[in-house]
């Protein structure tokens, strides 16, 4: 029996066949658009319960909104963004759809050299783009005490990356949190006593400011088919 070489053939054989049917008439039942988060312990939900994590309350917003999507929790604390290059390939699946990635601050944390966090950063997206997924990137910027170069050249990575991969863009996984206003001290409400990750309302708040791009991935996606 023939298989798959790679899990962007097998997304690819299986979106084939769905036009196939289609064409021959066949009945198909309609799949849920299937993301794929792929990030830290940001995305993974750290010390939270599991429903009140990111992706469980990203999944309760876009379903009450009428989406019928998937959500796969594919975070995982204290990952780097060369973590998230080494695993994107096998967790990937045919049935994934779209890909959103917010990876990069376990990589500013410890000072890691820009140039190899976009190189990473573009390897994911490389791997998405040849796998036929939807991509949406979430930025991240580095503070000032790493200096004014690092700053510059770190904060261009995600841009740049959702400029050349055509991706669905958002400048910060807490951008829910801040608004309008740029102190950080006036999110401290909204996160865990280790000052980093958020608590289970400041996830709500980052769900209600992310939410409205995964519903432009969702379209996009579904414009495609």
């Amino acid at each position: 029996m023939l298989q798959c070489l790679t899990y962007g053939a097998c997304a690819r054989a299986s979106k084939m066949g769905l036009v196939a049917a289609l064409l021959l008439g066949s009945p198909v039942t309609a799949e849920p658009v299937e993301i794929l988060a792929l990030g830290d312990s940001l995305t993974a939900g750290y010390g939270l319960p599991e429903p009140a994590g990111f992706v469980p309350q990203m999944q309760k917003w876009l379903t009450q909104r009428g989406h019928d999507v998937k959500l796969i929790n594919a975070g995982v604390s204290g990952d780097t963004t060369a973590g998230g290059l080494s695993r994107v390939a096998w967790s990937l699946t045919p049935q994934t759809d779209a890909i959103v990635v917010a990876l990069g601050g376990n990589d500013m944390l410890r000072g890691l050299p820009p140039e190899v966090v976009r190189t990473n950063i573009n390897g994911i997206l490389e791997v998405a783009d040849q796998s036929d997924l939807q991509i949406m990137i979430v930025g991240m910027m580095a503070p000032g005490n790493y200096g004014l170069d690092y700053k510059r050249e770190f904060d261009s990575i995600y841009p740049d990356a959702a400029k050349a991969y055509d991706a669905v863009y958002q400048a910060s996984f807490f951008e829910g949190l801040l608004g309008s206003s740029e102190d950080p001290a006036s999110i401290r409400v909204y996160l865990q006593p280790d000052g980093i990750h958020p608590n289970a309302e400041g996830v709500a708040k980052i769900v209600d400011g992310m939410g409205p791009r995964i519903e432009q991935l969702i379209l996009r996606t579904q414009s495609r088919d």
